[in-house]
C-alpha cells in the first residue's frame, strides 16, 4: 500500500451514531444501563419532573461517569474514562474535561489558532520543541493534539523523536514500525494508527530507532510525507527531539514550516531558547511562540 494510502485509511472520520440520541438510548447502546432499568429512570423523571441523569442517580442505576459519557456523545465531545483506555494517565485531556490544567491547554490551541491554523495548506504542521529533555514537550504536544481532536479537527500527532521517542508509551501503541519505517520507505496500513475513543485523533509513533535519525529525516522524503498528511488531515503536531542534543529538531521546523517552544519554570535557561528561536528562524521556519509549562 502507498503512503498516500496509509494516511488516508488512517485520517478517515467515523460517524457518531450517538448524534441525536437520548441520554438513555446512549448509555442503553453502550452496554451502560440496562432497557428495563432505563425505563424505571424514565419513570422517576416524569414522576418528579427530573433530568435523566438526576433521576438515574437518585435510583443509583447511573453514576456520575455514565452521565458525562453520555452527555460527550450527545454534544460530539468525546473523552474517555480511566481505567478503560491504554492511554497514560499524563494525557490529562483525554480524561478530565474540566480540570484546569485542560483549561489552560484550551488557551493555547487557541492561540495557536489564532497564530497559525489558519486552514490554509501551508499552515497545517507544526513542530513543538525544547532545548532540552524533560521540560514538557511530548506532554504538551500530546495533550494539544486529544484538544485539537475534540474540537472535530482531524489530527495527527508524530512522533519525530527518533532518539528517545515516547508517544506510544503516553497512548499504549505498538511502537514496532512507525516514522523510521515510512522514512526508509518499509511503512504499511498499521503505520499511523487510530486512538479508540477519541474518533478524529491518530498517533505516528516514531517506530525503530534507526542508526541515522538525521539524515532520515533530511530526506526529501520526509517533506513530502508532511505535504500528503496535510491534504489528508487538518492538524499535524510533530514531538521533536531536544535541539542540544542534535540537530534532528531544526529539520524538523524546517519541514513543517513553523515551531512552538516549550519551556519550563526553574528549568529551562533563557540563553538555550533563544538558540532555539534563532536556530528556527535562520532555518526560514515562523515561530509561532513560546509556552511556559509548569507554570
Amino acid at each position: 500500500m502507498s503512503q498516500g494510502n496509509v494516511i488516508s485509511a488512517a485520517s478517515r472520520n467515523v460517524t457518531h451514531d450517538a448524534e441525536g440520541a437520548s441520554m438513555g438510548e446512549v448509555l442503553v447502546k453502550a452496554g451502560r444501563l440496562a432497557p428495563q432499568d432505563a425505563e424505571r429512570i424514565m419513570h422517576l423523571q416524569r414522576e418528579q419532573g427530573l433530568r435523566f441523569g438526576q433521576a438515574g442517580l437518585r435510583l443509583a442505576l447511573l453514576t456520575q461517569a455514565d452521565i458525562d459519557f453520555a452527555l460527550s456523545r450527545q454534544f460530539d465531545y468525546p473523552f474517555l474514562v480511566r481505567g478503560k483506555s491504554n492511554i497514560g494517565e499524563s494525557v490529562v485531556a483525554a480524561y478530565e474535561p474540566r480540570h484546569p490544567l485542560v483549561e489552560r491547554l484550551r488557551e493555547l490551541r487557541t492561540q495557536l489558532m489564532l497564530r497559525w491554523f489558519n486552514g490554509s495548506h501551508a499552515h497545517k504542521a507544526l513542530a513543538v520543541l525544547s532545548a532540552t529533555r524533560g521540560e514538557g514537550r511530548s506532554f504538551i504536544a500530546a495533550n494539544l493534539a486529544v484538544l485539537f481532536s475534540q474540537l472535530g479537527r482531524r489530527t495527527l500527532l508524530v512522533d519525530a523523536d527518533l532518539r528517545h521517542p515516547c508517544q506510544h508509551q503516553l497512548f499504549g501503541l505498538d511502537n514496532r514500525i512507525g516514522l523510521s519505517a515510512l522514512l526508509s520507505g518499509r511503512g504499511g496500513p498499521d503505520t499511523i494508527q487510530r486512538i479508540a475513543g477519541l474518533p478524529h485523533l491518530s498517533v505516528l509513533p516514531a517506530g525503530t530507532t534507526p542508526p541515522n535519525p538525521h539524515e532520515l529525516l533530511a530526506r526529501p522524503v520526509f517533506a513530502s510525507l508532511l505535504s500528503q498528511l496535510a491534504q489528508q488531515v487538518d492538524v499535524v503536531l510533530i514531538d521533536s527531539p531536544a535541539t542540544s542534543e542534535s540537530a534532528d529538531a531544526q529539520v524538523i521546523a524546517v519541514r513543517a514550516g513553523a515551531a512552538m517552544i516549550v519551556v519550563r519554570k526553574n528549568t529551562s535557561r533563557a540563553w538555550r531558547v533563544q538558540g532555539v528561536s534563532h536556530d528556527v528562524s535562520d532555518g526560514k521556519a515562523t515561530v509561532v511562540g513560546a509556552v511556559l509549562n509548569d507554570f
